[in-house]
């Protein structure tokens, strides 16, 4: 999306659009001035908002609005002058008031006369309630909200019905939160930078461009090596000048001879001079490129950063409301409102973040008599904090309450089946709390429109699978229980440990790897036909990652083994790989969706120097060996470290595509089925590598730069020893003209992406050239 234009905006959509942020501050300051009902600047802030309101509706002809906006108004000035010290009741009605203006600004079914008909019994009961309080009287009961036919937005409707509402959702969706302002809404603040709204796509088309950008740019390091190496010869070749005419100064060379020797000296002194300042000039450059590169993508990569604070509006006023349907009062602390987020993780976050303030409401939180029995005070504070840590992103919402019953958690355990009385009572405090994440599982024996679903923590728990992140609860009793979850900094690059599978590198992220070990062939073990090796205390199976990924057979090279222990307790397994090639951040390419899931792999990503590698998907990869192991189908580690004395051919196949993803998908396809294969980036490097070396087959792309695929094609045909070599066109082109093209263009075979499927593809291979072997 791009930013709204303002002048194709009608005035109501224009009032609607000033509201939505008007509103949140309204409702920030409001929630401010409970804690601190003289603080002037809130008070200042919920003026401006409220005259800015009233000025604006009265300009678009919403008369309800101007009144409701009015009586704010007034209640704030009797504030400001010391006449009225704002309290709870007041409060209540003034967020009520706030409701109420987002809903005449966004009317239910989109009904612009809405405040005037079915709503204008709740626009008549606040402008009574409000300065009926104002007055020291108590406020009316709040009538039913009205509406045309579907309830109004929840952010929009009596803070009690909301409360409820966010409370208890149904179990098929997460609990909703309510949204923040949208992005590119300027707030009311004179300081505050422009912002447009963006698509999420083309963020990440900008990050894939810059990410690419930055690994051309080191492209000119190696072009670089090679012309030092040339001036080095050339060198080289005067050193072999002087010496050659050193030798011949005996002779009597006649005077062409001579001049020619002196000529020939002064043009290579000028070259190698030339040379010498054009290598100067592209190491400049190179420079440059490289640091301009990488500031380009850091920049593009901060667009994808939000501070926290876009992904808190509402859950301050959601806590407080919470609070008060079960008659708590409890107050929402949040730290670290500038702390930088990955926009995908923000989204993420919203869900659970709502839950755990919820349940330490409802669970956490004790009634202000039972806070003062216990000597604290009687307002409950809940705390949430987002903070950076040693490359992570930490969330942690912590409350002040009672403190999670360990006893009961082990009392429900043993009652829902999940575990005898005998285990359940050697299990420790940790252990116990991680059950709070089990879906269903809930500490309270009877349903309430509040709690005892078992709805809510697993949300959590599932969130933090998606982003591999991990969550550690503690608790103490009388003192309150803290829920802190790990994860990424961002989903758009990921540290991770390269490794070397079959003379191939992938990449692990280290988010799920526990630990490398380079073993002992003495510290292998074999029981019961499988391999193990001790490691912390117990026995890890240990599995060759050769096997998991179906690319050939490890051999040992020096005696030792490489792992990579993965998994947790009971399903940890160790990995051996080839070598470990050292951590790199990758930037994540994901994989085109057409594609489907590929068994093993989470995306892609490239090297530095532009090498392709895959990213491997750790949790796949565990239910692999799960299979291989419950099969019987594991293999052991070979440690004899002899290599086969014979080597079978395989047939070779070029495969020709632009796009990463599909050259990737091609390549492990025909590898796993045991065909050799070599990738081109387009048609030029395609038909380099087609004139370099003998080929079985080449599959290839149509649309590439500098050399399509029809063009390819038509030189291949063209080419006297390379007649005869089969070629599969593999397109998203799927018209009939475009399959005649690489017909006609002498291609034995044309598939279309759309219709890809793994074997038909393989079929398709098989057919024109045989089996690999």
């Amino acid at each position: 999306m791009s930013t709204p234009d303002l002048s194709q905006m009608s005035m109501l959509d224009l009032f609607r659009f000033e509201a939505e942020s008007q509103i949140a501050q309204l409702n920030a300051s409001l929630l401010a001035l409970e804690q601190q009902p003289n603080a002037a600047d809130h008070l200042e802030a919920c003026m401006r908002a409220g005259h800015s309101l009233k000025g604006a509706a009265r300009i678009v002809g919403l008369e309800p609005a101007v009144k409701v906006a009015h009586v704010l108004e007034d209640c704030f000035v009797l504030a400001q002058q010391g006449r009225l010290l704002l309290q709870k009741k007041h409060i209540d009605v003034l967020l009520r008031g706030a409701d109420l203006l987002a809903r005449i600004a966004a009317p239910p079914d989109g009904d612009e006369a809405w405040a005037d008909h079915a709503g204008s019994a709740e626009v008549q009961a606040f402008l009574v309630a409000l300065p009926n309080v104002m007055s020291g009287g108590e406020a009316a009961p709040w009538p039913a909200p009205a509406s045309t036919s579907a309830p109004a937005p929840a952010a929009a409707e009596p803070v009690v019905a909301a409360a409820a509402q966010l409370i208890e959702p149904e179990p098929a969706e997460p609990a909703p939160v309510p949204a923040a302002p949208a992005a590119g809404v300027h707030l009311p603040n004179a300081s505050a930078a422009r912002a447009v709204r963006v698509s999420a796509e083309s963020m990440d088309r900008l990050l894939g461009l810059t990410g690419e950008s930055l690994v051309e740019s080191r492209q000119l390091k190696p072009f670089s090596a090679t012309m030092l190496r040339m001036k080095r010869t050339q060198r080289e070749a005067m050193q072999a000048l002087d010496l050659l005419q050193q030798t011949l100064a005996t002779t009597q060379l006649d005077e062409f001879a001579q001049t020619a020797f002196a000529e020939l000296r002064t043009l290579m002194q000028q070259n190698q001079q030339l040379l010498g300042e054009q290598l100067s000039a592209l190491d400049a450059f190179d420079r440059r490129s490289v640091n301009l590169s990488q500031r380009l993508y850091d920049e593009a990569l901060a667009c994808r950063m939000r501070p926290f604070t876009d992904g808190t509006a509402g859950l301050a006023r959601m806590v407080r409301d919470v609070g008060n349907t079960l008659g708590k009062s409890v107050r929402l602390d949040i730290v670290g409102n500038t702390t930088q987020i990955d926009r995908d993780i923000l989204d993420k976050l919203e869900a659970p973040i709502g839950h755990l303030l919820r349940n330490a409401v409802d669970h956490g939180i004790e009634s202000s008599a039972q806070r003062r029995a216990a000597g604290k005070p009687e307002q409950g504070v809940i705390r949430l904090e987002a903070r950076h840590s040693a490359g992570m992103l930490l969330i942690e919402v912590a409350d002040d309450g009672a403190g999670i019953d360990i006893e009961q958690v082990r009392r429900a355990v043993v009652a829902r089946g999940l575990s005898n009385q005998e285990t359940a009572e050697r299990l420790s405090e940790a252990e116990l709390l991680e059950f709070l994440l089990l879906p269903s599982f809930s500490l309270r024996d009877t349903v309430t429109e509040i709690s005892g679903r078992g709805v809510g923590l697993d949300v959590v728990a599932d969130m933090l699978k998606q982003v591999r992140g991990t969550i550690r609860i503690t608790t103490q009793a009388g003192q309150g229980s803290r829920f802190l979850m790990q994860l990424p900094l961002t989903l758009s690059v990921i540290r991770s440990l390269l490794v070397d599978i079959a003379g191939e590198p992938y990449a692990f992220p280290l988010a799920y790897v526990n630990r490398t070990l380079r073993l002992p062939a003495e510290a292998l073990q074999t029981l019961e036909g499988y391999q193990h090796f001790s490691h912390g205390g117990r026995q890890v199976g240990l599995v060759s990652a050769h096997q998991v990924l179906q690319k050939g057979q490890w051999r040992s090279r020096d005696g030792s083994v490489c792992v990579v222990v993965i998994g947790e307790q009971e399903h940890t397994y160790g990995l051996a790989v080839d070598a470990f090639l050292g951590e790199r951040m990758l930037v994540v390419q994901p994989l085109d969706p057409r594609l489907g899931k590929i068994a093993d792999v989470l995306a892609g990503a490239l090297m530095e120097d532009g090498t392709p590698l895959l990213i491997l998907d750790v949790a796949d990869m565990l239910r692999t060996v799960e299979k291989l192991t419950s099969s019987g189908r594991l293999q052991t580690v070979d440690q004899d470290g002899a290599a086969p004395t014979t080597t079978v051919a395989r047939k070779k196949v070029l495969v020709v595509d632009d796009s990463l993803t599909v050259r990737e998908l091609e390549r492990k396809l025909l590898t796993n089925r045991g065909y050799q294969v070599t990738v081109a980036v387009d048609g030029m490097d395609g038909w380099n590598a087609v004139r370099a070396e003998d080929f079985d087959l080449v599959i290839t792309d149509i649309d590439m730069p500098r050399m399509d695929g029809i063009e390819l094609v038509s030189l291949i045909r063209g080419a006297a020893n390379l007649q005869s070599l089969p070629v599969m066109i593999v397109s998203y082109k799927d018209r009939e003209e475009d399959r005649q093209r690489g017909l006609e263009a002498g291609a034995d075979h044309y598939f279309t992406k759309s219709s890809f499927h793994d074997e038909s593809l393989l079929q398709a291979v098989t057919d024109l050239i045989g089996e690999a072997t």
